[in-house]
């Protein structure tokens, strides 16, 4: 390589081992494709960077953290240079770039309001004092069962706490009410063959007999919107991918979940894993693409362990592959962990977190259907949008649309925790109000003081929005948002600004810096909340300040994340929960 090398430290045969096991070695540098084409040098280090996240996976796990001479080692296998693979590993939360000398494992514990409110604080303290070494964690998504932990091990699997290594499955409705939680609790969730025995994979034959262009109707006619937040139409999503024509295309569940108070994807991939499977597959077969991709939290070793599993026995069953179910059609899975960005839950910076760069969004357009991961057609759903296809499919569009409102068909899943009976993964039909959402979960512990709907990126409710019809449209008018299904409740025992300080520190050190109005307005917003915590009053002025940074960050941030930091910030001086004025 022509790059200088940060250090002249080599790799131990430790990291050569663990990198070599995820970086296959290389036929050549140079591809001879015929007499008059050959392919090398940026292409073809192109072709295999998109390793570079799993080879600092496969050392941080071996030795505890990314070394220069690892790094090194890294570099020269994928031709990339040195200073790049620091790049990349320094941007994620999960790797650590110092030496962590004689330490085997870090207790990362969350501090975002649903675990902040739950004893976080003092969890951390009494671990401290036993001698472990904590991390202060953004939302590790166990608000269900918060404080929520997380240890990241040196040589063995990471792993949430024993006692919640394998809860027992969080659903505390009425299955007959149910279309998208239907399936936990009745069968093993790591076997294909129980998956089967209650009907998996009956839509994957349905949609192969069906033929992707009356998927795609079904879909289309179904109204199924996106629930992730954005709320895009699925169908219309898939029918611009399926039109592309000529280059390889890619279907992608993002089960990068960071938003805090949302964790409903990871009890679908704990719990329903082969529908997730099922699902992307026929969104693969549907759209043409051949290659599928699923990116999931680094903080999700138990989801991880299921989707692999899940992923293995469907290629041993011919579910997957060359051949996928006798369709004739190709089309496989390649799961890449994430290491600790919320960032990368945002579908252009998930892309160049796949292809080996730092999570930084990209501007749009060019669209993803277009102009996605490798700059190729792609579609992408988080896993709670692609089960939804499998009753449509069952059931047929009409019937799907039996449920919920015209302009917000079907079921949807909420995700309650903080100050709330039971705390857990609830599917309500779109248009139940958010008082029957509290009610079914054993109603409000306290008296209630706020309700933080769509997580750190949405906005505050109060007491008063009992009879809110949780629609996309009624929420919209309301000045809120559903967002990912976030629900969070809050007495009134909560200091409310010191909640509201935590989501500003959230986003400020989340933002990826990229651009000035995201960088700079997610810093000056957590000053003034730092200051009215120290104050205990906010100035008009500094109000003001807050709602400028809004103006500027909504308009010319690159992303989502600068369009909705201060979502929260405003809403919360709006109802009077924070400030006051002097």
């Amino acid at each position: 390589m022509s790059d200088l090398f940060i250090s002249e430290e080599a790799a131990t045969a430790e990291e050569v081992a663990a990198v070599d096991a995820v970086i296959p070695e290389a036929d050549s540098v140079l591809i001879i494709e015929s007499e008059r084409l050959v392919r090398g040098g940026q292409a073809r280090r192109n072709e295999r960077r998109h390793l570079l996240l799993p080879a600092l996976h496969a050392l941080q796990h071996e030795i505890g953290w990314i070394s220069p001479g690892g790094s090194n080692h890294i570099a020269y296998r994928l031709q990339v240079p040195p200073a790049e693979v620091f790049g990349v590993a320094s941007f994620y939360e999960l790797f650590r770039t110092d030496d962590p000398g004689h330490t085997q494992s870090v207790t990362h514990i969350c501090v975002d309001p649903a675990c902040r409110i739950a004893g976080a604080t003092a969890l951390a303290e009494a671990t401290e004092a036993a001698g472990g070494k904590v991390h202060a964690s953004p939302c590790l998504g166990q608000c269900e069962r918060a404080p929520a932990v997380f240890i990241q091990g040196r040589g063995e699997p990471d792993a949430v706490p024993a006692d919640t290594e394998h809860p027992s499955a969080p659903i505390h409705q009425d299955p007959d009410d149910l279309q998208l939680l239907t399936r936990i609790g009745r069968y093993d969730p790591t076997s294909l063959d129980d998956y089967r025995g209650i009907g998996g994979y009956a839509m994957l034959a349905k949609a192969i007999e069906m033929g992707p262009d009356a998927v795609i109707a079904a879909v289309t006619d179904s109204g199924l919107s996106g629930r992730g937040g954005a709320a895009f139409p699925t169908g219309i999503k898939w029918r611009g991918v399926a039109d592309q024509t000529g280059r390889p295309k890619h279907v992608i569940a993002n089960c990068d979940e960071s938003e805090p108070g949302t964790f409903k994807d990871r009890i679908l991939m704990e719990h329903d894993p082969f529908a997730v499977v099922e699902a992307l597959t026929i969104a693969g077969l549907t759209t043409g693409a051949e290659n599928g991709w699923l990116y999931i939290r680094g903080e999700y070793p138990l989801a991880t362990e299921r989707i692999n599993g899940a992923i293995d026995a469907a290629r041993a069953a011919g579910l997957l592959g060359d051949d996928v179910a006798g369709s004739g059609k190709r089309f496989d899975i390649d799961v890449r962990r994430g290491a600790g960005a919320y960032i990368c839950g945002e579908e252009t910076a998930l892309f160049a977190s796949i292809e080996g760069y730092r999570g930084e969004p990209r501007n749009k357009p060019p669209f993803p259907t277009t102009h996605g991961l490798f700059s190729e057609p792609t579609a992408i759903n988080n896993p709670e949008t692609l089960i939804n296809v499998l009753p449509i499919l069952e059931h047929g569009a009409d019937a799907y649309r039996g449920k919920g409102t015209d302009r917000s068909p079907g079921t949807k899943l909420y995700c309650l925790s903080g100050n709330v009976a039971q705390p857990g993964l609830y599917e309500f039909a779109f248009g139940t109000t958010l008082g029957e959402a509290l009610a079914d979960a054993g109603g409000v512990t306290g008296n209630l003081h706020a309700i933080l709907m769509g997580g750190a990126a949405g906005s505050f409710v109060g007491p008063d929005a009992m009879d809110l019809p949780l629609t996309l449209e009624d929420t919209r008018e309301a000045g809120t948002t559903l967002g990912s299904g976030v629900i969070m409740v809050f007495n009134d025992t909560v200091d409310m600004t010191d909640v509201v300080v935590r989501i500003t520190e959230f986003f400020r050190n989340e933002s990826c810096g990229q651009c000035v109005p995201c960088r700079v307005g997610t810093v000056r917003q957590h000053e003034v909340m730092v200051e009215l915590s120290e104050k205990g009053t906010l100035a008009a002025e500094r109000s003001q300040l807050i709602d400028d940074m809004a103006l500027a960050m909504g308009d010319a941030s690159i992303c989502g994340l600068g369009h909705t930091a201060s979502g929260a910030v405003q809403s919360a001086i709006n109802l009077g929960l924070i400030g006051g004025s002097s």
